[in-house]
This record gives structure tokens, sequence and C-alpha cells, in this order.
């Protein structure tokens, strides 16, 4: 008798039926992101295929039943070009302090090019376009590699540390550099007794907010929340880009020492001082009222300049 099962990479008529009401979930989450059933299903046996080597005798049922769908579907339209996906896609956030995916990233890129402003903002920038642009004729855009089988903005941040990682372990003269986990505040476990210094940090922070001029707040909400390079800084204020480079990090180091050495006081004893305060520092400033976009709107007002579009 002929064995009529279907091979373990072909999808059963229950599997079909499956992704159909998938791509109907996904656009019931997602009503602005609009992908037609063809292509659906072909970004669907791309990914499974995509996850096969790394799980051999994986069922279509078992990778449908660990897909994370809406991630999924964001990264399918972000390489189907759909602006709504794009738009999601930048408003994602990662890790336990809840801080946009572009942060998370920033706050990767800081770690990995530790006072150097420039290095890290084109880090980042060349990561975004690398998003649906492969780096070669022979490469893969970085989101065609997702196979849905974990969650998309963390994974994105893995992807983006390792790549840099790489670059700098193949580097002349690296003596030693950080282990895989880098950044690990941003999206892994944080200190022992973790709400008690998440609120002693508040309450520093704030602190130490209260007490910086309006032109530190100013460069704040440049750098931090609106992701300004220090040079779109310098050229927006009138300013050497040297100058800017200088500031911000003083106004770094002000941060860590004031907050770092409430938190001292306070009895803390972490590992990583100055990564806590970094990672917890870029939510609260994107959420404070002082560096509201109204706020610096008016900073820049009396100094005869207009927020960046």
């Amino acid at each position: 008798m002929t064995d009529t099962t279907p091979p373990p990479t072909d999808p059963t008529p229950a599997d079909r039926g499956r992704a159909r009401l998938l791509l109907h979930f996904c656009r019931l989450q997602l009503p602005a992101v609009r992908l037609p059933e063809p292509a659906f299903l072909a970004h669907l046996d791309r990914t499974f295929r995509l996850f096969q080597p790394k799980a051999p005798g994986v069922t279509w049922a078992a990778y449908l039943e660990g897909l994370y769908a809406v991630d999924w579907a964001v990264c399918v339209g972000c390489l189907e070009n759909q602006s709504a996906a794009w738009e999601l896609l930048f408003a994602a956030r990662t890790g336990r302090s809840d801080c946009l995916l572009v942060d998370a990233l920033r706050g990767r890129a800081a770690r990995l090019y530790p006072r150097d402003d420039e290095r890290q903002d084109t880090a980042v920038t060349e990561f975004w376009s690398g998003l649906i642009v492969p780096e070669g004729p022979a490469g893969r855009p970085v989101l065609a590699r997702y196979d849905g089988q974990r969650p998309l903005a963390p994974w994105l941040v893995r992807v983006f540390q390792n790549a840099h990682l790489s670059k700098l372990r193949r580097g002349p003269g690296v003596a030693a550099l950080p282990d895989d986990e880098i950044a690990a505040p941003l999206d892994g476990p944080r200190p022992a007794a973790d709400a008690r210094w998440h609120e002693a940090f508040v309450g520093a922070a704030r602190d130490w907010l209260g007490r910086i001029d309006d032109d530190e707040r100013l460069l704040l909400g440049l750098r931090w929340r609106y992701r300004l390079t220090q040079r779109e800084v310098a050229g927006l204020l009138g300013l050497h880009e040297g100058s800017i480079s200088r500031r911000t990090d003083k106004l770094r180091d002000k941060a860590l020492e004031r907050i770092g050495s409430r938190l001292i006081a306070d009895g803390w004893t972490g590992d990583d001082l100055e990564g806590f305060v970094l990672t917890e520092l870029g939510a609260l400033l994107t959420d404070d009222p002082r560096l509201s976009a109204d706020q610096l709107g008016r900073l820049l007002a009396a100094k005869g300049k207009t927020l960046p579009a």
C-alpha cells in the first residue's frame, strides 16, 4: 500500500486551514496592514522553511503554534513596504524598561562604542537602513531573516548587538570585548529588589532633572527624545559639533554622578550601576513632561528655532 502521508515540509489541509485563520486573525489585530492572501501564505511558507534547519523535523502545526503572529505580520508588512507596518515597528517597545526599539538599539550602541556618539549614531542609522536592504549581492535583509518564532523587537536588538560584536572582534588591537549580554539591563533581569530600585531611581532622576538648566534640558530632549545626532543638534542650535559633544558627555556624567550617588546612599549592591541608570533614564526621559514636545518647542522658540519636522 502506498504511503500518502505528505512530507513534513508540506502543509496538510488542516495546516492550510489554520494558516487562513491566522490571516484573518492578523487582519483583525492589524487592520491597517493589509496583506493579500497569496503574499501572506508565500511569506508563511518562506519563514517556515527558514525555521526548519533550526528545528529539524518541525511540523507545520508546531511552527504555527509557536508563531508570534502579530510580530510576524508587522515584519512581513515592512518587507512589503507598507507604511502602517513601519509605523508599528517604529513604535515597538522592548525589554522590561519598556523603551522604544530605537532607544534599545541606541543603548546597545552606547555600550559597544562608549563616548563615541558619532559611531553610535552611524551604527543605529545603518542598521535601520539594512532592515530591508541586503548588505551585498548574496546577503539578505535583516527582516528577511526573521522566522517569527520569537518576539521581533528583542530579536532585532540581539541581531544588532551580535553584528557589531563580530565587527569589533575582527578589529585590530582589541584586547577584550564585552560578552553577548553587553546590555542585559535593556531586556534581561534587573538587580534584586527591582521595584525598590526603580522607585529610588525615579526619585533621584526627577530631582536631577529639576536641577539642570533650560539649555541642558533642551539638549536632553533633542538627543534622547528626538534622537538627533550631535551634528544635527549643532546645526539646529548654530553651535560647533565639538561643543555639543562636550556638553552631552558632561550632562551624562552629571546624571551618572548625581543619580548613582543617591542609589549608593540608599544601599545599592548591584554590579552595573551605570548600565542600570542609563537604561532606566531612557524610558523616564521619554515620558517626563519637562521634555514634552510642547516644552521643548517653547525652549527652542526662545532661541528663535523650531522643532525638527
